[in-house]
């Protein structure tokens, strides 16, 4: 008997956000997702990752092909976990219900929409509002000498209202739902390709013509490595391991499956080509010109010459700043929040609380010692690469694209496994994650820990399916015996 939204929130005490979408109310097209990741690749942090591959001894074709195998393969992951999300119009928070159990799916739930989304937003919303500080100082230049050497908690008064302008930006659309958000990125899609396509054109006119740049010759000497070609792969999937993880978030608004197939495939791969090229150009023109590479993108705009552009271009970097929080942050914070307090906690509440942490935390003290953050960061995605494992394997070859969803909404059901935990996915999650981090305290494990991503992923998929088949073998092995009992 098919059970009703409201029955089904009665029955599992479920917040409304949790609860699977309708068909009818899904209304995602291909256009949502060509444009909803587009601020997810083109931010400064993605820029400077691409500068640390010229460090590493990089040619400009090597570079070129690490970002576009990356895209394939990151399209290839976002599509297969976002198809269950499509297919039942469940959020992420219940999806890992279906492999980790109802309590245990606190463990990877916790990592991916609370202390990463929130460590995440406070880093974004403080790299955007610098972008925001240098916009108002460009309109308005005597705004950057307010309060004159006076700060608060070690931000000056521009900056510090920059934040909290910023701030309250992202939190505005937690109001506005879903629907707010595909027309904001949308609106955002034609100004990243003006902005970021401009500054490509700039930099080639800049060294001088395309020419100098496809020769650049890189000072290092590790470019020829394939272990090195990998690890730059798996550094640029490893941004995205948070994402990858709660996708469904998204494709539970798509129309169809070929909605959200052709559009984050199509979208993906084509905002990586952009950025490639743009990227490409702006490291490499602007190294030949001024005799240093210039990684961040709010330095290129500091060089232009001409105010509007450089209004256009940092507000557009705001933007993009903006869409990557909403997106990769305060979404799966908020329905996560929402999962673990369903009585209580609403997706708004939730991401409220969230963003209201993330400005705890202040993000900009964390940010002056780079070597705790990357450490924060590495830790986080090795352990999101086994989750990602689990999920597809879980999904794909244990239940076979097939969720009980009466089940699944149900106080004691069959995905309520043993007190609420499904062992074989947190063993594996824990196992594959220790693997995957190992190689940063034993030097001959060094090549798992910079093919984490890759390694993590691929071990736990391997680990939860072995451990499922067993737990499957030995129980079908106890219960043969307790036939042959009662038979007897």
């Amino acid at each position: 008997m098919e059970q009703t939204k409201a029955t089904l929130e009665q029955e599992a005490e479920f917040s409304r956000d949790l609860l699977a979408i309708k068909p009818e109310e899904r209304n995602w097209k291909v256009g949502n997702y060509f444009s909803i990741w587009m601020g997810s690749i083109h931010n400064v942090p993605s820029y400077v990752t691409i500068g640390g591959f010229f460090a590493l001894g990089l040619s400009v074709g090597q570079v070129f092909w690490v970002i576009m195998i990356a895209s394939f393969i990151l399209a290839i992951f976002m599509v297969l976990n976002g198809y269950a999300g499509t297919k039942y119009g469940i959020p992420f928070s219940m999806l890992l219900r279906t492999s980790y159990g109802v309590k245990g799916a606190m463990l990877p739930g916790i990592l991916r929409g609370c202390i990463a989304a929130i460590m995440w937003f406070g880093f974004q919303t403080y790299a955007g509002s610098i972008a925001f500080t240098i916009f108002i100082g460009k309109l308005w230049p005597p705004y950057l000498k307010l309060g004159g050497e006076w700060s608060f908690l070690g931000l000056s008064i521009p900056a510090l209202i920059s934040f909290l302008i910023f701030w309250m930006l992202n939190v505005s659309f937690i109001y506005g739902g879903m629907q707010a958000i595909g027309k904001f990125t949308k609106f955002l899609l034609p100004l990243v390709y003006l902005v970021f396509g401009g500054m490509a054109i700039w930099a080639i006119k800049l060294a001088g013509g395309i020419t100098p740049i496809l020769h650049y010759t890189p000072k290092g000497i590790e470019g020829n490595s394939l272990f090195v070609l990998l690890a730059c792969v798996s550094a640029v999937l490893a941004i995205w391991a948070s994402p990858i993880v709660n996708v469904s978030d998204f494709t539970r608004e798509a129309r169809s499956q070929r909605d959200q197939t052709i559009g984050q495939i199509s979208g993906i791969v084509f905002a990586y080509l952009l950025f490639a090229i743009a990227s490409i150009t702006l490291i490499v023109g602007s190294e030949i010109a001024f005799g240093t590479p210039i990684w961040n993108v709010l330095d290129v705009v500091e060089r232009f010459d001409n105010k509007f552009a450089i209004a256009v271009s940092v507000l557009t970097i705001c933007l993009t700043s903006l869409s990557v929080n909403i997106t990769g942050n305060i979404i799966p914070a908020g329905l996560q929040l929402s999962a673990l307090f369903p009585k209580r906690v609403s997706f708004k509440t939730g991401a409220l609380i969230a963003a209201v942490a993330g400005l705890i935390i202040m993000p900009w003290k964390l940010m002056e010692n780079s070597t705790s953050i990357f450490l924060f960061l590495n830790i986080i995605g090795g352990l999101l690469g086994p989750v990602t494992g689990v999920m597809l394997a879980h999904y794909y070859v244990i239940a076979k694209k097939e969720i009980n969803m009466e089940e699944l909404y149900s106080v004691n059901g069959k995905y309520h496994y043993k007190n609420g935990f499904h062992m074989p996915a947190l063993i594996a999650t824990v196992i594959a994650g220790a693997f995957s981090l190992s190689g940063q305290f034993f030097p001959a494990l060094k090549l798992v820990y910079h093919l984490s991503f890759f390694s993590g992923t691929i071990v736990a998929f391997i680990l939860y399916i072995v451990f499922v088949k067993r737990e499957l073998y030995v129980s079908g092995k106890m219960q043969k015996r307790e036939d042959v009992v009662k038979g007897a």
